[in-house]
């Protein structure tokens, strides 16, 4: 009764876990679906790619009592051809007071375009600088909808903004496009001296109170877009912690809502110990010369702010994936909607990566798991890589089954195909790369870096799994072959026709009397495909895919029950052959000769190995003739 008992509470508690992770996730995202909802309706301004910025002085004047922005923008930038004008993008609903350059007022415009046009003094040589100044107050658009949200927290006023993608200039006159990067920002915010101000960075300085005013100033000097820029004020608690390995040490700053300060302690101490694991498994963490932190907020799920994650709460697996998006898509931004899973995929693996490290294999297993029977809810599978339509579709672009669940085991397939020395190498050389990090990637970027640490083409992986859609359903069969020995035969369909066939590394674990178990790992690669391997038992079950790498569903395993037979041990694959054939026979055999003979019994070719070049055959069936050192086998094929 206990053993009984005991099961059904496992039982139970499994699935409670599996649900809550799966509510997690779809938090999160719903939260990214809907403030990437903004940016389809957003088309790049051509108006703003002929300069680089390369550094903006950020000084706002802010109340989270009162909705409204008093700003001034100072924005160094690099001209990139000749130009008389440089244009911002800012809400109209702005109002823009005063532009200067060199301390000389210059003439401007805001039009309806949500632009504000420059007119510069002189022309602008392409490859020099300058430096503009912007003056601006009023009440952001779009009241509360993300871009910038004053309301309350247990009756305290709250100020937070979260611009992803194109909502910055709601509040601040800036570039929005996703082509370039701020190289470094200072950001001053000047508030009722009773709150607490967040931005990105490090502070330099301590605050400075004037009156009832208080003016906090950050420094982050890494490249930044527009979108990751965020303030936040309120009455903040502040929690300090510390991680990375001395010397290279680093604060982790967490601003907390008072009244939840208490209950969110033990959640927030397990965010050193999630820095050190990603530490260790990929470069040092990207921003660490400054900080990592969080930032608690009032709208559901979470936003990468680099350096400060803004937070609604601090459960484990949101905590994992913000810190995660510090790597990809902080520190590495995919470079289209396209390309969304190099963001959302890789860093929900991350948050698995956590379940494996900090709970141990079996929870991983079932984290797996789950995904795997989200992906394959139908049979109606999806690819990672979008089309065009499907970039425009914020539904789809932000898929809790394929961008997330999907992306997640792709990349856990590339790490079970790769083996992990070649996969962790893999992430490492691609988040350092000069010409990506603290940039933007593509998904050939990334398989570039895969094939370079694994030393083989990677295509047929990609087509299958990123570019094509469904997955596949294995039909297993193992029988008892002798000598120690069991016939694996493995057989596939596909939910889709656009995959031929999904080649893939399978794990097949034997079972044994007495619990015993032994795994093999077979490389398929074709339907019908027979393995011979050696087994220290008779095998009396198997499981396929025991640790659940890889996407698949309605899998079939079965236990042969025919005898042994040595003409049967022996088989040729592919059938039909095209350039190669190879022949299978049973360990305890060994190949003394083959000789092939065409349908007019002429001999064709004598061969001494195992795996045969038929490329210089005629199409058409033909006849072998296997000499071993348990009797000579026949055995015919057809040539393509």
């Amino acid at each position: 009764m206990k053993s009984t008992l005991l099961y059904l509470f496992l039982f139970t508690f499994s699935i409670s876990i599996a649900q809550s992770n799966l509510a997690e996730l779809e938090e999160i995202v719903h939260y990214e679906r809907k403030s990437a909802g903004q940016k389809l309706n957003f088309k790049a301004n051509p108006n703003t790619n002929n300069y680089d910025i390369t550094y903006h002085k950020l000084e706002f004047n802010v109340d989270p009592a009162v909705y409204f922005i008093t700003g001034k923008v100072t924005t160094t930038y690099k001209a990139l051809a000749d130009m008389n004008s440089v244009t911002f993008d800012v809400s109209n609903v702005l109002n823009v007071s005063s532009v200067k350059e060199n301390g000389l007022d210059l003439t401007f415009i805001q039009n309806s375009n949500n632009e504000l046009v420059i007119n510069l003094p002189s022309m602008q040589i392409s490859g020099t600088n300058a430096t503009v100044e912007i003056n601006y107050s009023g009440v952001p658009p779009e009241a509360n909808m993300g871009g910038f949200t004053t309301t309350n927290h247990n009756g305290v006023p709250v100020l937070w903004t979260l611009s992803e993608p194109f909502s910055a200039r709601n509040w601040w006159p800036c570039k929005q496009d996703l082509n370039d990067k701020v190289n470094s920002i200072d950001v001053y915010i000047t508030a009722p001296s009773q709150y607490v101000s967040v931005s990105n960075g490090i502070e330099p300085e301590a605050p400075i109170v004037n009156g009832d005013l208080k003016t906090t100033h950050f420094h982050h000097s890494y490249p930044i877009p527009a979108y990751l820029v965020a303030i936040a004020v309120t009455n903040y608690k502040i929690y300090n912690q510390v991680a990375g390995t001395a010397p290279n040490q680093f604060p982790i700053i967490n601003y907390i809502y008072p009244e939840t300060y208490d209950a969110n302690i033990p959640r927030l101490d397990q965010t050193p110990l999630i820095m050190a694991f990603f530490e260790s498994k990929f470069k040092p963490y990207p921003f660490k010369n400054e900080k990592y932190g969080h930032a608690q907020f009032g709208w559901g799920g979470g936003m990468e702010h680099s350096t400060v994650s803004s937070m609604f709460n601090f459960d484990r697996d949101l905590i994992a994936h913000e810190m995660a998006h510090q790597w990809f898509g902080d520190k590495i931004t995919c470079g289209t909607w396209k390309d969304i899973w190099l963001n959302e995929g890789i860093t929900e693996y991350m948050s698995g990566l956590v379940v494996e490290n900090l709970d141990g294999a079996a929870p991983f297993v079932t984290w797996k798991e789950d995904k795997i029977n989200n992906i394959t809810l139908t049979s109606t599978g999806s690819n990672l890589y979008l089309n065009d339509t499907q970039a425009l579709n914020v539904n789809r672009i932000f898929s809790g089954r394929f961008t997330y669940d999907k992306g997640s085991m792709v990349t856990n397939m590339l790490r079970w195909k790769l083996g992990n020395t070649a996969f962790f190498q893999a992430l490492k050389s691609y988040l350092a790369d000069p010409a990506l990090a603290y940039g933007y990637a593509v998904t050939a970027n990334f398989k570039s870096h895969l094939e370079a640490a694994y030393g083989a083409d990677l295509t047929e992986f990609f087509n299958d799994w990123v570019y094509n859609l469904g997955f596949p359903s294995y039909d297993i069969v193992a029988q008892n072959w002798g000598a120690g020995q069991v016939k694996i035969t493995v057989n596939q369909t596909q939910s889709d026709v656009s995959v031929s066939y999904f080649e893939m590394p399978l794990q097949i674990r034997l079972l044994g009397n007495g619990g015993l178990t032994h795994d093999v790992v077979v490389n398929n690669t074709i339907n019908g495909e027979e393995f011979i391997v050696s087994v220290p038992f008779a095998v009396t079950g198997l499981v396929f895919d025991p640790n659940k790498n890889i996407i698949s569903r309605d899998n079939l395993e079965t236990l042969g029950n025919d005898t042994f037979d040595s003409n049967k041990a022996v088989s040729v694959y592919p059938v039909p052959a095209e350039n190669e054939l190879n022949i299978q026979f049973p360990t305890n055999f060994t190949l003394y000769k083959v000789e092939i003979y065409n349908n007019l019994g002429q001999l064709m070719a004598t061969d001494y190995k195992n795996t045969i070049n038929t490329s210089q055959l005629f199409s058409g069936v033909h006849f072998l003739k296997i000499e071993t050192s348990e009797g000579v086998f026949h055995k015919n094929f057809i040539k393509k």
